[in-house]
């Protein structure tokens, strides 16, 4: 992207509109440079949107599903059409390796926006059939209107995706926040939906802060459910906003992820996969893997193994194919995870590698590894978000699975073993909305993302995701043609 350009606050009814609020700059997590300025919205331009996407919803609504199916195909095309354009933006506000973003990022959203292509024609529901004998009932699932979306940092791209796409396909229309850090893929997305067919008004993007923008999103009585991304106490405090005027909500919120190893699983596979799973995206993912809970025969040689395997990770420009991993996102959240590990390292944690700020241009930190962690421990316990994995050492199943299900979160997990048994017993017992065994991290369009606890309700993906987005409503129709139906008696007796 050009250096310090100039961008719009939001693509509101197909084109775009200057924020009424202040300029904010775009910085690279890499180089600390600024690379655009955007006027950000206000809470006044969030009624503009609204009440663009409420008149633009009865049409899009009434299109028939094979018409929105239409549009999002040309829409996943017309993305795989720009799909260097939006790796180059998500790596230039993020600071994610380039590889990352070519291999994951942007073919995983094409993927889906494609998947709800299909599922836009494709809406289940319960058999029309004489449930009473007297009637015929059945099901319509009707787009439940206008949805409100607050969408995080770590993922611009694909967590505009996993809201607006099911949304779209539902027949909803959408006003959608993007974190005010990272604009750019969300604001490139709506482009590329109008130009896909998508009427205006019906897919609309507001750049602003969470405190005003995000805010008015969830408080505004014209939107019809809302549905987030991002930490837990920013979640509550939507779903406190949204309550208001009893507002739908779907959160998807923090995570910390157990890595259960038993003492038969396969330690190579073990230690290439927590190395993979707790520095995917430099460890702000909800689902990085973040608290290895390895049988104590194996910790030993586990914690040797992901120590000597991190050390080799390639940390460094993102733009370079060779890079592993990049920045965090800002500088101010690199001191947060620096600080957190500070004090552990003060409470007498062990710090296998990493655990040191270098002394870099850009807003890095080295993949981390800390040892012997107690259960009681902040790094144990509270959502670090940076690439930091803790390891403890467990001593039977019962012990491991209760170490795993020890936190308020219940985003993800996964459990490592050859045994058929240990693997079913792990799936049955962990409290988490995904539980992957002998692997961590990957995610298909098919299957439904979301958790429980403090990591939220609702599902993103898959057609379980549809239902965020749809009311289901019975329709009951007389087919006896009778007048004094034989239930009115319960309720009045008519004259001999």
């Amino acid at each position: 992207m050009s250096n310090n350009s100039t961008f719009a606050a939001g693509w509101v009814g197909g084109g775009e509109l200057i924020g009424t609020g202040p300029d904010h700059q775009v910085i690279n997590p890499a180089t600390g440079d600024v690379v655009s300025t955007t006027a950000l919205a206000s809470a006044d331009d969030v009624d503009t949107a609204v009440t663009t996407a409420r008149s633009a919803l009865g049409d899009w609504a009434g299109a028939t599903p094979a018409e929105r199916s239409a549009v999002l195909a040309k829409l996943a095309a017309g993305m795989s059409a720009a799909e260097d354009l939006l790796a180059e933006e998500e790596v230039s506000h993020t600071g994610k390796p380039i590889r990352l973003a070519n291999e994951f990022d942007v073919p995983g959203c094409i993927d889906n926006t494609a998947f709800f292509a299909g599922l836009a024609r494709n809406l289940d529901g319960k058999a029309s059939a004489e449930y009473s004998g007297d009637h015929t009932s059945s099901i319509r699932r009707e787009p439940v209107g206008v949805v409100g979306s607050i969408t995080p940092w770590n993922y611009p791209l694909q967590m505009a995706v996993w809201k607006v796409m099911p949304a779209l396909a539902a027949g909803c229309s959408v006003v959608l926040k993007p974190a005010e850090l990272t604009p750019f893929t969300t604001l490139t997305l709506a482009r590329l939906a109008t130009e896909a067919g998508l009427p205006d008004g019906v897919f609309n993007v507001l750049t602003g802060t969470g405190a005003e923008v995000g805010a008015a999103i969830a408080g505004h009585p014209g939107v019809d459910v809302v549905t987030f991304t991002g930490s837990t106490w920013v979640g509550r405090q939507v779903m406190s906003q949204a309550a208001v005027n009893g507002t739908r909500v779907q959160l998807e919120l923090g995570g910390k992820a157990p890595f259960l190893v038993f003492d038969d699983a396969d330690l190579e596979a073990a230690i290439h996969g927590a190395v993979a799973g707790a520095l995917i995206n430099s460890g702000q993912d909800c689902t990085a893997a973040t608290r290895a809970i390895v049988a104590r025969p194996l910790y030993d040689d586990f914690v040797a193994g992901v120590g000597e395997l991190m050390g080799k990770v390639v940390v460094g420009d993102p733009l370079d194919p060779a890079t592993d991993m990049g920045p965090l996102i800002s500088f101010s959240h690199r001191d947060k995870v620096s600080a957190m590990v500070d004090r552990a390292r003060a409470e007498g944690i062990r710090v296998v590698t990493g655990g040191s700020a270098p002394d870099a241009r850009g807003a890095y930190y080295p993949p981390t590894l800390l040892a012997d962690v107690p259960e009681d421990a902040e790094v144990y316990r509270d959502e670090i978000f940076g690439p930091v994995l803790t390891v403890s050492a467990f001593d039977d199943d019962d012990d491991g699975l209760r170490r795993a299900n020890d936190t308020v979160y219940g985003l993800a997990a996964s459990a490592w073993t050859r045994d058929l048994y240990r693997a079913q017993r792990a799936s049955r017992e962990i409290h988490a909305g995904c539980v992957w065994i002998n692997d961590h991290i990957p995610i298909i369009s098919e299957m439904p993302h979301g958790g429980v606890g403090a990591s939220g309700f609702g599902k993103d993906m898959s057609t379980y995701s549809l239902d965020e987005y749809l009311t289901i409503k019975h329709v009951m129709s007389d087919i006896t043609g009778v007048a004094h139906k034989p239930w009115h008696r319960t309720i009045f007796t008519l004259p001999r």
